[in-house]
């Protein structure tokens, strides 16, 4: 439970390679977390685990397949059970993938989506009960601002995280009242090894920036978090172009 000023004290990322998840659990450390929960496929994450043991955290790294989406709901149980107590739990699983490979491939389209959004939804619901319970914490999903309008580029990435923005949105607001939150995050182009492969797009930012904005969100009590933040006013402007501009856009 987060102490007499505030601060968090316990962290889960579920998704614990994710470069994002991995510095938002840094900053949070650095901010005054001592209790930090890596779920991460294979229950491989040594790496992380010294790094943030270092910076003075509990580090436990549990097993967690994204797409398994029938031992989500036991899993999530088991970490707030040998936890007590969670402050907040990070959604940051996802995968960029490639878009020309997609419209070859449409089972591999579908795999990408399972895991950009499907996972989501089962851990998130999961979370979300136990959160309720314990009647209080936040659960930050890692949207995309490629999910405000979805582009010719990369558009099966994008439709999966439409729907992962609109599942938190949603949830945040099934949620109102109980004492428990739900905060979507929206960065731009984020420099991590996920990325290297597309050129960096105007306004963009790196990991430790997200975490920062991450870190202010919870402070302030923020639903919807844009990273940067401008990106807000420049998504306004660009949901309302005609389809006939935004088709010509530059991808």
């Amino acid at each position: 439970m987060k102490n007499a000023l505030g601060v968090v004290d316990s962290v889960v990322v579920l998704g614990g390679r994710s470069e994002i998840g991995r510095a938002i659990a840094r900053r949070l450390v650095r901010d005054g977390a001592s209790r930090v929960v890596l779920a991460v496929r294979g229950g491989a994450a040594a790496d992380a685990a010294v790094e943030l043991g270092e910076l003075g955290a509990t580090v436990t790294v549990v097993d967690f397949d994204a797409l398994d989406v029938d031992s989500h709901e036991r899993l999530v149980r088991s970490i707030f059970a040998s936890l007590g107590d969670v402050d907040v739990v990070v959604s940051a699983v996802g995968e960029l993938g490639d878009q020309a490979r997609y419209e070859r491939e449409p089972a591999a389209a579908a795999a990408s989506v399972r895991t950009n959004l499907v996972g989501h939804v089962s851990t998130g619901l999961a979370v979300a009960a136990c959160l309720r319970a314990q009647g209080h914490g936040t659960l930050v999903v890692l949207s995309s601002v490629a999910g405000i309008r979805t582009r010719r580029s990369n558009f099966v990435y994008g439709c999966a995280k439409a729907g992962l923005d609109g599942f938190a949105l949603g949830l945040a607001d099934a949620l109102h009242g109980t004492g428990a939150t739900v905060m979507a995050v929206r960065p731009g182009y984020v420099h991590t090894a996920m990325s290297a492969h597309v050129p960096p797009a105007p306004m963009s930012v790196t990991v430790e920036d997200v975490a920062d904005a991450v870190a202010d969100g919870l402070r302030r009590g923020a639903v919807v978090v844009w990273v940067p933040q401008r990106l807000a006013g420049v998504f306004a402007v660009l949901r309302l172009l005609p389809r006939s501009v935004w088709r010509r856009m530059p991808t």
